[in-house]
């Protein structure tokens, strides 16, 4: 039987992995054992994209990406980081992304396509989907207000990701809930490898890790990203994210893997103005759960948004 110190952290770690759904597209939780749902349904503030891993890089499939914003059947993309080994691959956003916006994002559909069960946790509880799905309806037509910030960098516009992490989960909780958040270098995104291409210090990496104001850190990796081209003012693009998030404290709790896929797009009407929308998909991870090889590798969570964003500069 576990302790009520182990049962605590645990529940930590529950409320900790909630936000991370809430806030930036992640969906962790805990498992069925200690009454906690190991897959928490996601709901968002975030903003990914790519496939090929060039600058500028082209999509990895033939249709377009703007065309996962409408269906509900979707595979999860190909893991494509690494194949350039360029150390400073990226997803690259149109030019007028570039600055500080004051962003307004609303969550307006939340589904899970394939059943209840696919989101029930490991051994698919059909009672902890159902708690999800009531809690994500409850924030319907929410609005939350963050502020969001793209740099400009020598290979293209890239989002500051360490800025846009903290103001997600901190905008989502309703107060400061992250201590640091830091990028951290690996192969297909590097310090080094950045200034050795012509990039700055500062240039954001692809690669994060966050530390909470509590016993909880989350690192973050690209796995594959791309993009449409960009059609006059209207730009589409993805991105696939693996996050580990972990316990920094004695808990025996292991560490949680997911992969949610961000998918959105953008369409500038004005010179201080951008409309978009926002698709959170979630998928099953082999090593934890019963359903991964029935749900074959398709979502089994689809959240949509939409974005508003005003240049924060602007009158």
């Amino acid at each position: 039987m576990l302790t009520t110190a182990v049962l605590d952290c645990l529940f930590f770690f529950f409320l900790i992995a909630t936000l991370l759904g809430q806030s930036y597209g992640l969906n962790v939780g805990q498992s069925q054992s200690t009454s906690l749902s190991r897959r928490k349904f996601v709901e968002s503030s975030t903003i990914f994209g790519v496939v090929t891993l060039s600058p500028r890089g082209a999509t990895a499939t033939s249709s377009s990406i703007a065309d996962r914003l409408d269906s509900d059947i979707l595979k999860q993309p190909p893991i494509t980081a690494g194949t350039k080994f360029n150390g400073h691959e990226n997803l690259y956003f149109p030019d007028y992304m570039a600055g500080e916006w004051d962003a307004i994002q609303t969550l307006v559909s939340t589904k899970a396509p394939l059943g209840l069960k696919f989101i029930g946790g490991p051994n698919g509880s059909l009672d902890v989907a159902q708690k999800t799905m009531d809690e994500q309806a409850k924030r319907l037509n929410e609005q939350v207000k963050l502020k969001l910030r793209f740099v400009e960098t020598n290979f293209g516009v890239v989002e500051d990701r360490a800025f846009n992490l903290r103001s997600r989960l901190d905008a989502f909780a309703g107060k400061s809930v992250v201590a640091s958040v830091n990028y951290a270098d690996v192969k297909e995104s590097n310090r080094a490898s950045v200034v050795a291409a012509g990039g700055k210090e500062d240039d954001p990496l692809t690669t994060t890790l966050v530390y909470f104001k509590g016993p909880a850190a989350q690192k973050t990796f690209v796995i594959s990203h791309g993009q449409d081209p960009l059609d006059k003012d209207e730009w589409s693009g993805y991105e696939l994210d693996r996050s580990i998030f972990a316990l920094t404290n004695n808990s025996i709790a292991p560490p949680v893997t997911t992969d949610t896929e961000v998918i959105y797009s953008f369409s500038k009407v004005g010179g201080d103005r951008v409309e978009g929308k926002l698709r959170l998909a979630g998928y099953l991870n082999p090593q934890s759960d019963s359903l991964y090889f029935e749900a074959q590798n398709r979502a089994v969570s689809i959240t949509d948004y939409t974005l508003s964003l005003k240049r924060s500069d602007s009158n």
